[in-house]
């Protein structure tokens, strides 16, 4: 997907323990295409096919799958031999079983774990020691990598009734309600876990051998940017708008293609955590940040694209969100 882009939160995290080891931390932004300076701009966010690349080229250099937040480094190819694992399974409850079982035969960092309740499965993470505190990227990626892989084994966007955090949020809420598809995600939890109907184990997985080729690739790019049929009003508003950024689209217009009443609209994104200006503001960002990636296409371009009728308009917008002018985000890519 081209419009996607992830809060420069999430790239300090990956970045977090890179230093310990003496890398090149300003090297590898540059390799991947990502300005230094954008790491000091809260509100900055980041291109998500230039963040997966950057996550893939910290764990190479690291050695460290596990990007240096367990005890002892993960190979690089742990995540490739779980796949070859899980691959075979007949089911999705089969597959995180599997998925859960293998992270647990390393003897440190944080292992999940598939717990079964009446109507309700969960895959918990635990720390290998029992006095550590799980929190932080640590446990979000987790259940991140939990949840997306999940949803690629059956090709659905996987609904969750809630993913659970020990710690407090780093990064706007909405950055994390994105990162779960829009589901809801509680901090300052007692664990760390991901909870949703036990009827989802029984799903049928739909890949094989030959889509996990593909998918091994780079499943870091894939999970982030999977998407399949949803259903929600966010997702078919964001759809409507998507492909109307240039004229901009008022609620009104979008409700009546919908066939909803605007106010019963309005109600409906409400109640999936989000408004019809989040929505446009969000997909406005995401095409900028794609468009200044690619060469060729000037300022005043890239902002019609974006939905905006004066580039000024958009220069100001622009910095609102990432704390530079879009001539100086280019030009530090």
């Amino acid at each position: 997907m081209r419009d996607l882009s992830i809060s420069v939160y999430f790239a300090r995290a990956v970045l977090k323990h890179a230093v310990k080891k003496d890398l090149d931390v300003v090297g590898l932004l540059r390799k991947n295409r990502i300005s230094p300076r954008l790491l000091q701009e809260d509100n900055a966010r980041i291109s998500i096919e230039r963040f997966a690349d950057l996550q893939v080229s910290t764990m190479i250099a690291m050695a460290d799958e596990s990007l240096g937040y367990t005890s002892q480094r993960m190979p690089i190819g742990s995540w490739n031999m779980m796949c070859h694992a899980v691959m075979g399974s007949d089911t999705l409850g089969q597959a995180l079983h599997r998925y859960c079982r293998f992270f647990q035969l390393f003897e440190f960092g944080a292992r999940p774990y598939l717990e079964i309740t009446d109507d309700s499965a969960h895959i918990v993470v635990k720390p290998f020691d029992e006095s550590a505190i799980l929190t932080g990227y640590s446990g979000e990626i987790i259940l991140f990598n939990s949840h997306r892989f999940a949803s690629w084994l059956v090709q659905e966007s996987l609904p969750i009734q809630a993913a659970h955090l020990r710690g407090t949020p780093q990064a706007a809420l909405s950055e994390y309600r994105r990162m779960f598809l829009g589901y809801p995600v509680h901090f300052s939890q007692q664990d760390t876990r991901l909870t949703f109907s036990r009827a989802l184990l029984d799903k049928r997985i739909t890949q094989n051998e030959q889509s996990m080729r593909h998918f091994l690739r780079h499943p870091v790019l894939i999970m982030l940017t999977q998407s399949y049929t949803q259903s929600s009003w966010t997702a078919q508003v964001k759809n409507l708008i998507r492909h109307n950024l240039e004229v901009m689209p008022e609620l009104n217009e979008v409700a009546t293609q919908l066939d909803i009443h605007p106010q019963t609209l309005r109600r409906r994104l409400s109640s999936e955590g989000t408004n019809f200006k989040e929505i446009k503001n969000q997909l406005r960002q995401d095409t900028a940040l794609h468009f200044l990636g690619k060469q060729g296409l000037s300022i005043e371009e890239i902002a019609y694209r974006a939905g905006f009728s004066e580039s000024s308009a958009f220069i100001r917008a622009f910095k609102g969100w990432t704390g530079v002018t879009p001539y100086t985000y280019r030009k530090g890519l």
